[in-house]
């Protein structure tokens, strides 16, 4: 186990947490329709933004998530399998920084819809 340092590792968290949710039940359904060759590249961008402090981010998540019609379970679901991914891989206070983080993305998208 090792902590989040760079670039590499976040590739490794966002490869591993989607290879979950496109095998998930309840989440694939809201993500088989996507280009998961355009879309993981952004969600690594998102989180080396995040995590590693990486400049340039400006899109809005929340703005990206409103068409979708999830629910609270569905929120539930992903924060579980999204901390489960980062238990599995990492330890360290970037884990906790993502966990936080993660937690707040969705309340936030949840309280708008």
């Amino acid at each position: 186990m090792r902590e989040i340092e760079n670039a590499r590792d976040v590739h490794e968290l966002v490869q591993t947490f989607y290879q979950k949710v496109m095998k998930d039940e309840q989440l694939s359904p809201f993500f088989k329709h996507l280009n998961l060759d355009e879309h993981l590249p952004k969600m690594e961008f998102f989180w080396r933004f995040v995590l590693l402090d990486e400049s340039g981010y400006t899109t809005s998540v929340t703005d990206k998530h409103m068409h979708m019609r999830l629910k609270e379970e569905h929120f539930k679901r992903w924060i579980f399998l999204f901390d489960q991914t980062l238990d599995e891989l990492f330890v360290g206070e970037k884990v906790e920084l993502a966990k936080q983080r993660a937690a707040i993305i969705g309340w936030t998208i949840q309280s708008k819809m």
